[in-house]
C-alpha cells in the first residue's frame, strides 16, 4: 500500500510539473514576425507557419516557416527552447532562445540564433491570455560565414 502511495504521489507531482503546451504562441495568431537585420536597419520578416511541442522536453518546440528580406524568401526549420519562466498573478514572462536553419540557397541563407523574451497578461476573471508581446533579439550568421547580421524581431 505505501509503494502504491509514493507512486500516486510521484505521478501527481510529475504531472503537475509539465509545461503546457504553448505551441500557438509561436505561431502568432498567422501573422509574421516583423523587424529588423543589419546596421542599416533592413526590414525583416519571419512567419512560424508550424509549432509542435517536443514530446521528449516539454521545454522545447520545433517550428518551421520562412524568412523573408527584400525579395529574398527561405524557408527554415528550428526550435525555441524555454530556460526560465517567472510568474505573478496578472502576468508571466518566459525566456529562452531560439535557433533557426534556413534552406541552404546560397550567400543569402543562414542561421538565426539569439534569445527571446514572452511577456503575457493573465485575465482570471474571463481565463485567457492578453496583452501578448514576444521579442527575439539574436544573430543572423551565413552558412559560408561571410556575413553576419544582428536581428531584431517582435510579433504585431
Amino acid at each position: 500500500m505505501k509503494k502504491l502511495l509514493l507512486l500516486f504521489i510521484f505521478a501527481a507531482h510529475f504531472v503537475m510539473g509539465q509545461m503546457p503546451d504553448i505551441s500557438n504562441v509561436w505561431l502568432n495568431k498567422s501573422k509574421p514576425y516583423t523587424g529588423t537585420i543589419g546596421s542599416k536597419g533592413q526590414e525583416l520578416k519571419l512567419k512560424i507557419n508550424t509549432a509542435e511541442q517536443n514530446k521528449k522536453n516539454d521545454q522545447e518546440y520545433f517550428v518551421s516557416g520562412y524568412t523573408l528580406v527584400d525579395a529574398n524568401y527561405a524557408k527554415f526549420e528550428g526550435k525555441i527552447t524555454i530556460s526560465k519562466y517567472k510568474d505573478a498573478k496578472k502576468q508571466g514572462t518566459v525566456f529562452g532562445e531560439y535557433e533557426l536553419a534556413e534552406e541552404n540557397k546560397g550567400k543569402h541563407s543562414g542561421m538565426l540564433k539569439g534569445k527571446f523574451v514572452y511577456n503575457f497578461k493573465w485575465d482570471r476573471k474571463a481565463e485567457k491570455v492578453e496583452g501578448e508581446y514576444i521579442e527575439l533579439i539574436g544573430d543572423w550568421k551565413s552558412y559560408d560565414g561571410t556575413l553576419e547580421f544582428k536581428t531584431r524581431l517582435k510579433n504585431q
